[in-house]
């Protein structure tokens, strides 16, 4: 597609690829984040992958710190063990993996 879209055009166009792989994914799914047992908050997965990978996507010139540690407080409210970090851009996407 090459660089330059939206988020979510990016989004959109993964889950439809994802898909047609025959791949099982879910958008913008809702994870409580608890604390001490109370709901304190919600965020939105961009992407959930056969129920065992999220996928958060960037449309950004770089990848920061503050991007991979949100991939990792989502892992760890989510209680799941894998996480990628896709930022599209250019001259190609990068992909960043995590495990929690």
């Amino acid at each position: 597609m090459g660089h330059g879209f939206l988020e979510k055009v990016y989004e959109k166009a993964l889950c439809k690829e994802l898909t047609l792989q025959g791949l099982v994914v879910e958008t913008q799914v809702p994870i409580d984040v608890y604390y001490k047992g109370d709901i304190v908050g919600e965020y939105f997965a961009d992407l959930v992958v056969e129920n065992k990978v999220i996928i958060e996507l960037k449309a950004q010139s770089a990848i920061t710190k503050s991007h991979e540690s949100q991939v990792l407080n989502y892992l760890r409210a989510s209680r799941t063990k894998v996480g990628l970090l896709v930022n599209f851009t250019y001259p190609q996407a990068t992909v960043k993996r995590f495990v929690y």
